[in-house]
């Protein structure tokens, strides 16, 4: 007699080397924002014009300004107000969002087709165009920008959330919950809002990387945070009259901002991923 032995086939797990290297990149952000002495002790706006405009070398690894200025220096202690303008254009956009997705959901007859309205009218403005003119006249500032830009994404967001919020009204646990005798209030608060808002958790990843790129747009045009500052955005808009004779002032930071908007981009999705499996 035969006797037939079954072997699991196991098939090899990938590595995701993109979500390794997203990570570093987050790891090298925080240290950069947290402890920038850790990564270098060079005052970023110390002068020293007999080593102006120097080429990326060994003194200097990603070159000098105009001024002699270690770019590396700048680009590190730049850090924490390009992260600072990105986290703040994502906290304004989601809150907008959640107080416009809500009313659009659940405002009634009257409010809920008026907010939609309004929501629609902001989403057929291209974002970044939203974000300049508000720029234009509240005028040029970190604070300035972060609103702009939160202002600017969260029509997006607030379609996102109510969506999610007619989709959680009717499904089951809403209707026990409302069978049971809850309260609306408490139905809202336990039960719809934190199964809206969870979808945007990986959301907020991708938000601060492109919160970023479009604060950097804004100082590249020259209507963000004004020189000296060592955000990204005003390395690229100083870099951008030398670009013809010392292309690192513009390609160093754009590669930085590239980068961070990549690992934002990547962490993102792997965390998307993450929740999607644990929630099947």
């Amino acid at each position: 007699m035969t006797t037939l032995t079954l072997t699991r086939v196991t098939t090899p797990r990938k590595h995701p080397w993109g979500v390794y290297l997203a990570g570093l990149v987050a790891v090298f952000l925080l240290l950069a924002v947290i402890a920038p002495g850790a990564l270098d002790t060079t005052d970023p706006l110390a002068l020293h014009l007999s080593q102006a405009l120097q080429a990326p070398g060994p003194g200097h690894w990603f070159g000098t300004d105009e001024a002699g200025r270690d770019l590396w220096s700048r680009v590190v202690h730049g850090a924490r107000p390009s992260l600072a303008i990105g986290l703040g254009a994502t906290a304004v956009s989601l809150a907008l969002a959640v107080v416009l997705g809500s009313l659009a959901a659940l405002g009634g007859k009257v409010v809920a087709p008026a907010v939609d309205r309004v929501v629609e009218v902001l989403f057929s403005f291209p974002s970044l165009l939203l974000a300049l003119l508000l720029v234009a006249l509240l005028g040029p500032s970190a604070l300035t920008q972060a609103v702009a830009v939160g202002v600017g994404t969260a029509p997006g967001y607030a379609r996102m959330i109510r969506g999610q919020i007619l989709s959680a009204k009717g499904s089951a646990y809403v209707e026990a919950a409302v069978a049971l005798g809850h309260s609306p209030a408490r139905i809202l608060r336990r039960h719809v809002l934190p199964n809206a808002v969870r979808p945007l958790v990986a959301i907020m990843a991708l938000s601060i990387g492109q919160s970023i790129v479009w604060a950097s747009s804004l100082s590249f045009l020259g209507l963000g945070v004004a020189p000296p500052s060592s955000e990204w955005g005003a390395l690229l808009e100083a870099g951008r009259p030398y670009i013809a004779h010392a292309w690192w002032l513009t390609v160093v930071p754009g590669l930085v901002i590239v980068a961070l908007a990549l690992a934002a981009t990547t962490l993102g999705k792997h965390l998307q991923a993450v929740l999607e499996r644990r929630a099947s």
